[in-house]
């Protein structure tokens, strides 16, 4: 019999076409993402199950589709899955890291431009036909970026990535990191990058940009009381998970001008609702979590998402798998 799989929105070709030479595949064709409920109903007699960040796979969900044995996340982070709860379930989570690790990198690094030099401002100011004088001394001044100090929350590869990226403009780069990896030393030795606590990061960054996981740990890390160790007139950037600020806190060091701006890819609830004022504000460049969106790293996403779930499904140990203590599970 051939196994069947839900894949709750449509792939990149690419990847549907490898699943559908192995597998029977139910795609979700409507852009709004599938409740739980009808995950539940187009699940319930599948083996695999592709994912996106914005499905909360959760334990009664997990419990509620006795036949699955994979799930394959569309994503590199995974904080959508109850891991614990598939764990227990004898269920395989594979996630795509890697691949979209430079064209997240190129996103900072926009969002970096754009925050500093307040390019959104700009594009409206000429649109909106305020521009009526053709150069001013003090007409939209921004912040340089070239010799400025950045700090980096977060060295795993994105990370270190946007660290490379800074060399070439002479910045002095600082991190903060949970443990010394392969990563930090590259950046140390090749950068001259210097470790730090996060407070002291906090306090001598120009520019601060967070490349973070979503965990207990992380969750809310930067609130009222770290945004105001950073330095009035310094920039927040946010690209790994919107839990990890306190966005009232960010909307209020925004609005008394403590931060000059910020540039946000992740939000506390996405989509960003209606009346958040945060779509008020001048001072802030908003993106609606585009990090990995290039047409190049959307499909090599779609292909190892793919090629995950044909390995999980064949018997063999998907090469992105997320929790291996479920091999050590099944053994016993």
């Amino acid at each position: 019999m051939v196994d069947r799989i839900f894949v709750t929105r449509k792939i990149p070709e690419i990847g549907l076409e490898m699943l559908k030479k192995e597998f029977a595949v139910d795609i979700w064709k409507e852009q709004q993402p599938p409740s739980s409920e009808e995950i539940i109903r187009r699940a319930k007699n599948c083996h695999g199950l592709i994912t996106l960040l914005s499905d909360p796979i959760n334990k009664e969900l997990i419990e509620q589709l006795p036949r699955l044995k994979m799930i394959a996340q569309y994503a590199v982070g995974y904080d959508n899955i109850d891991i614990e709860a598939a764990t227990e379930e004898g269920i395989l989570v594979s996630n795509t890291p890697g691949v979209l690790t430079e064209t997240t990198a190129d996103l900072t690094w926009a969002l970096i431009f754009a925050s500093a030099r307040r390019i959104p401002e700009a594009d409206r100011y000429v649109r909106e036909g305020e521009w009526k004088v053709a150069w001013g001394p003090e007409m939209l001044l921004g912040k340089d970026i070239y010799g400025a100090t950045l700090g980096i929350v977060g060295l795993g590869r994105i990370g270190t990535a946007v660290a490379k990226r800074a060399k070439g403009f002479s910045m002095k780069v600082i991190y903060s990191s949970k443990s010394e990896t392969e990563l930090t030393r590259v950046v140390e030795d090749e950068l001259g990058a210097e470790p730090c606590e996060l407070e002291e990061l906090l306090r001598k960054s120009d520019i601060v940009t967070l490349h973070v996981p979503l965990t207990d740990e992380t969750e809310g890390m930067i609130g009222n009381e770290q945004i105001a160790m950073m330095p009035k007139g310094s920039i927040l950037i946010n690209t790994s998970r919107g839990a990890v600020v306190d966005q009232r806190a960010l909307i209020e060091a925004l609005e008394r001008g403590h931060l000059f701006s910020a540039g946000l890819d992740v939000f506390q609830e996405e989509p960003l609702e209606s009346d958040s004022k945060l779509l008020k504000l001048t001072n802030v460049v908003l993106a609606p979590h585009i990090g990995s969106a290039s047409f190049s790293t959307r499909a090599k996403m779609a292909e190892i998402c793919a090629r995950n779930m044909i390995q999980g499904l064949s018997d063999e140990i998907p090469d992105n798998l997320v929790n291996p203590q479920v091999l050590v599970q099944s053994k016993q």
